[in-house]
C-alpha cells in the first residue's frame, strides 16, 4: 500500500514538473515588446524579445505602421496605419486608421474608416474595447474615442474645445482594471498652435466621467503609461520648459510623488511597463536628435539603463506585452492555482 501512495505522488510530482516545463515555454514566448521602426526605409511593426533579441517584421506595407498595442491575451496587436489611402486635403499627408492584427502578423483587419486621423491605439485590459484619439469632430480637436475590438460601438469618451490627446500624446492608456483611462490633455484655452500652451495628464472613467487633473506644472507632460499594479503612472515630461529636453518621470496613480527617473541631455520617451513593473522601457535619442531614437529599458527607479536594438535608425513607441504569463530579469512567473508563483532561472 505504501509503494502504491509513493508511486502515485511520483506520478503527480512528473505530471506537475512537465507542466511547469510546458508554461515556462510558453512564459518565454510571450515575453514581447512591439515597437515601430524605419530600419527598412519605411516605418513597420517590429517585435522583439525583452532583451531585444528575435527580432521580427510584422508588417510589409509600403504605408507607415506605428503606435502598436498588444491584446491582453498577446494575440493580436492594434496599431495604426496610413495603407487606406486617405489624404489629408490641407497638408497632402496621409491619414491614419485603426488596425488590428494577429501577433505574427497576419489578418489584419481595418477597425476604423473615416477621412480624418485616427491614432494612438490602446487595448482595454479586458480585451473588448479600444480607446484612441481622433479628429473626427474638427480639425486640430482632438478626442479620446472607444471602440469595441470588432471596431464596432463608436463612442466618444472626451468632449473639449481645446486639445485632448494630440497625436503627441501617443496613446491613451488603461487603469489595470480596466475602469479608468489616463492621457494627456491642453486645456489651458491656448490656441492651438501658440507655443506656450502646455499638456498636463489627466484621469477619467472608463465612460470618459470624472474626469481629473493630476499634474498641474505648467510643462509639457506627456505619453502616460499606467503601471500593472495601478499604482503608478510612467510619463515623458520637459520639466524644463524647452522643448528639447524631456525625460521620464513616475509618478502615484492619484498624482503624487512624482519623481524624475532619467537625467541627460537628450529626449527620453513613450515609456511602457514591463508585466512585472520592475523595468520601463523607452525610446531615447542616443545622438541627441529624432533620426537616432532607440529602445532602451530601466529598472522602475531608472537605474540600469540598457540599449536594446542599437540601431542607426528610429526605433519608437515601445510597447510591452502585459499577459498572464510573463517573465522578469530575474525568474520565471506563471500563475497555478489561483497564486503567483516563482521560479528562479
Amino acid at each position: 500500500m505504501q509503494r502504491r501512495t509513493n508511486l502515485a505522488h511520483l506520478i503527480l510530482a512528473v505530471v506537475i514538473v512537465l507542466s511547469l516545463a510546458f508554461l515556462m515555454v510558453d512564459v518565454d514566448a510571450q515575453a514581447q515588446i512591439a515597437f515601430s521602426s524605419n530600419r527598412d526605409g519605411n516605418y513597420e511593426i517590429y517585435v522583439m524579445t525583452a532583451e531585444g533579441a528575435n527580432l521580427q517584421n510584422l508588417t510589409n506595407h509600403p504605408a507607415a505602421d506605428h503606435s502598436p498595442s498588444w491584446s491582453p491575451d498577446g494575440k493580436r496587436i492594434v496599431f495604426m496605419s496610413a495603407r487606406d489611402g486617405h489624404v489629408d486635403a490641407n497638408h497632402g499627408s496621409p491619414i491614419f486608421e485603426i488596425y488590428a492584427m494577429d501577433a505574427d502578423g497576419g489578418n489584419p483587419q481595418n477597425l476604423t474608416n473615416n477621412p480624418h486621423y485616427d491614432m494612438s491605439p490602446s487595448w482595454s485590459p479586458d480585451g473588448k474595447r479600444i480607446a484612441f484619439t481622433s479628429d473626427r469632430d474638427g480639425r486640430f480637436n482632438w478626442e479620446i474615442y472607444v471602440i469595441d475590438a470588432d471596431g464596432g460601438n463608436e463612442q466618444r469618451l472626451t468632449n473639449n474645445p481645446d486639445d485632448d490627446g494630440h497625436p503627441a500624446n501617443r496613446y491613451p492608456s488603461w487603469s489595470p482594471d480596466g475602469k479608468r483611462i489616463v492621457f494627456s490633455a491642453r486645456r489651458e484655452g491656448h490656441a492651438v498652435h501658440n507655443l506656450d500652451a502646455t499638456y498636463e495628464i489627466y484621469v477619467m472613467d472608463a465612460d470618459g466621467g470624472n474626469q481629473q487633473r493630476l499634474t498641474n506644472n505648467r510643462k509639457n507632460e506627456l505619453y502616460p503609461s499606467w503601471s500593472p499594479d495601478g499604482n503608478r503612472i510612467a510619463f515623458s515630461a520637459d520639466r524644463k520648459g524647452d522643448r528639447v529636453n524631456f525625460e521620464i518621470y513616475v509618478m502615484d496613480a492619484d498624482g503624487g510623488n512624482q519623481q524624475r527617473l532619467t537625467n541627460n541631455r537628450i529626449h527620453d520617451r513613450y515609456p511602457s511597463w514591463s508585466p512585472d513593473g520592475k523595468r520601463i522601457a523607452f525610446s531615447s535619442e542616443k545622438d541627441g536628435n529624432w533620426e537616432s531614437l532607440e529602445i532602451y529599458v530601466m529598472a522602475d527607479d531608472g537605474g540600469n539603463p540598457q540599449n536594446l536594438t542599437n540601431n542607426p535608425q528610429v526605433d519608437v513607441g515601445p510597447a510591452w506585452l502585459n499577459a498572464p504569463f510573463s517573465v522578469s530579469p530575474a525568474g520565471k512567473q506563471f500563475t497555478m492555482w489561483g497564486r503567483l508563483k516563482r521560479t528562479d532561472r
